[in-house]
């Protein structure tokens, strides 16, 4: 045994069964099949839960915003502030290495369930709700970056992408649950608070399961290579005379490199889209194009669908192919075509749900088939350097990617600077205007100096007269029928009059700035696909399946000849 490594540096501690149920959760060998997949299946559905936690603000962000008074802009940079402090909290999750993976998962979804069950729904103020909100994403930032390093523990280099594949259902299942979940309730119950207490339900839950059932590598086997199922009986035998200290010391000065840092920002920056997917698609839906929330949270579903059926099937296919870096560019590519179809429609208000969903269906397509097996990647990667060190590299690539979300969040409302108005307003003057629209347009007749005259002095009969005569020229009717018109609209309520007059003309001047200005910001969102493409360059992998397949083979003969080794010394 390695100096200054003992037994009890890998092994449970002793303790009663309640003990080990609530804290002690290490396998000291290399789990069978069943269990294996059981601790995979709840890391995957954990994610999804997490993400389902983090997301759920943005599937009812106007009823939100109306409820608190907040402006669109505010609620950008609460988003930004989440995304923020969620990065900070992914470094923290780089002790991962240290302390183990699945505690940290277990009880951070006690706490978010806890948090998204009672806390959020039951904000007085929009301050604490900003609060408990971030703290949301402290914690989120954390386990989000466990999780898929328990994935990669369980999960050799020949099934990586498929296992990684599964990962990546967590953001893109959790933001399809919430759709369906939404869209399906929201009319039934309208009030913004049910859809967080149906989350924080199933937060809960999930923690009960993740309790009983959530396990995870001992350091020593955890902290080695393996390629495939058929390297367990070396990486048991290895794991007697690993080093656990040695591995873990320097770790930042171990992951900060090009190929760690420059793949992370890659895909921080190319998954702009999806994070605004994420948070703003149904007010872009919504105040752009006139959707319902529930359309809008419906054209969610297509999105997450398909592309959690572009994230199986493509992890599967690199895996069986042994190649990642061909499909990160054909997924990068086609993302890139998309974008730039979607962002065409920005300005043609008269676009149908079903076009919508034809655009976004195939983009959510190539972003899974970028994703995937840049997962899978970006572990490999990571393992090039020292695969003791995972959860570090992880903690690298969740901090560039929440940083890049937080700036780019807070920069959006610089970009779209027009939305407040509609968010704000936008709802309310459509309706008044639908429900007073012969007697606004009879009022677009009258001059505004005549209107500030009957304003000033309803009984004027100068003003009156002229305010008739206006209405009858413009409409080609008679002063009888303009005098009938006229009495219509002083028949319009007082208080939805002003309300028209105060908001009427920046809800019109923002809905014509808003769609151009949306479609600035997509043209950011392909700059960062652009991006995403050369930075593939420095990951780990070959490009040819048949390279890959030599590799394998070489490495095969290796293990085979120190299993040899071993049992020859057994002897």
């Amino acid at each position: 045994m390695a100096a200054g490594v003992t037994d009890t540096e890998i092994r449970p501690e002793g303790g009663g069964g309640l003990s080990r149920l609530l804290w002690h959760r290490q396998l000291d060998h290399y789990p069978g099949t069943a269990r294996r997949f059981t601790c995979l299946a709840i890391a995957v559905l954990a994610t999804i839960v997490l993400y389902y936690e983090l997301y759920v603000p943005g599937a009812v962000s106007p009823a939100i915003m109306a409820h608190f008074g907040m402006s669109f802009s505010t609620y950008v940079y609460i988003t930004a502030l989440g995304n923020l402090i969620g990065a900070f909290a992914s470094l923290v999750a780089g002790l991962a290495d240290r302390w183990g993976r699945a505690n940290l998962v277990v009880y951070g979804l006690a706490v978010t369930g806890l948090l998204v069950l009672f806390g959020l729904p039951n904000a007085p103020n929009g301050a604490v709700f900003a609060v408990l909100f971030v703290f949301v994403a402290f914690v989120e930032g954390i386990i989000l970056v466990a999780t898929p390093a328990l994935v990669r523990d369980f999960s050799p280099q020949l099934g990586r992408a498929s296992a990684m594949g599964f990962w990546t259902l967590g953001p893109v299942v959790g933001s399809l649950v919430l759709a369906e979940v939404s869209s399906h309730t929201v009319d039934a119950l309208p009030a913004w608070q049910s859809q967080f207490v149906i989350c924080g339900i199933v937060g809960l839950v999930m923690f009960v399961i993740a309790l009983f059932g959530l396990k995870e590598l001992s350091p020593r086997l955890r902290d080695q290579l393996m390629v495939s199922m058929r390297d367990r009986a070396l990486v048991e035998s290895r794991a007697r005379g690993i080093d656990v200290e040695e591995g873990l010391r320097h770790p930042w000065r171990q992951m900060l490199h090009l190929d760690i840092i420059g793949s992370a920002f890659a895909i921080a920056v190319f998954l702009i889209i999806y994070y605004t997917a994420v948070g703003f698609f149904t007010v872009y839906f919504t105040t752009i194009f006139g959707f319902s929330l529930a359309d809008a949270n419906g054209l969610g579903n297509w999105f997450w669908a398909f592309d959690a059926v572009a994230l199986i099937a493509v992890g599967i296919a690199s895996d069986a192919l042994r190649v990642r870096k061909p499909f990160m560019v054909v997924g990068g590519a086609g993302a890139i075509v998309m974008t730039l179809i979607f962002a065409s429609r920005t300005s043609h208000p008269d676009t149908g749900y079903y076009t919508f969903v034809w655009i976004i269906s195939l983009l959510a397509v190539f972003m899974g088939i970028a994703y995937a097996p840049w997962m899978a990647s970006f572990t490999e990667t990571v393992e090039r350097r020292n695969p003791a060190l995972t959860a570090t590299g992880l903690a690298v690539w969740g901090w560039i990617v929440r940083i890049v979300v937080a700036v780019s969040v807070a920069v959006l409302p610089f970009v779209v600077s027009s939305m407040s108005p509609l968010v704000e307003h936008g709802t309310k003057v459509s309706e008044l205007s639908a429900e007073y629209a012969p007697q606004l347009r009879t009022l677009a007749a009258v001059d505004p100096a005549t209107q500030a005259a009957l304003s000033a002095n309803p009984a004027d009969p100068v003003a009156g007269a002229r305010a008739v005569g206006e209405i009858a020229a413009a409409e080609k009717i008679t002063p009888a029928e303009a005098t009938a018109r006229l009495r219509a609209v002083a028949a319009i309520p007082a208080e939805d009059l002003a309300y028209l007059s105060e908001h009427g003309q920046s809800v019109k001047d923002a809905a014509a700035a808003t769609p151009g200005q949306w479609q600035n910001w997509w043209w950011v969102c392909v700059g960062g696909e652009v991006v995403f493409l050369p930075l593939i360059l420095v990951m780990a992998g070959r490009w040819s399946p048949r390279r890959a397949k030599e590799d394998l083979e070489r490495h095969e003969a290796q293990v085979q000849r120190e299993l040899e080794a071993l049992r020859e010394g057994g002897k």
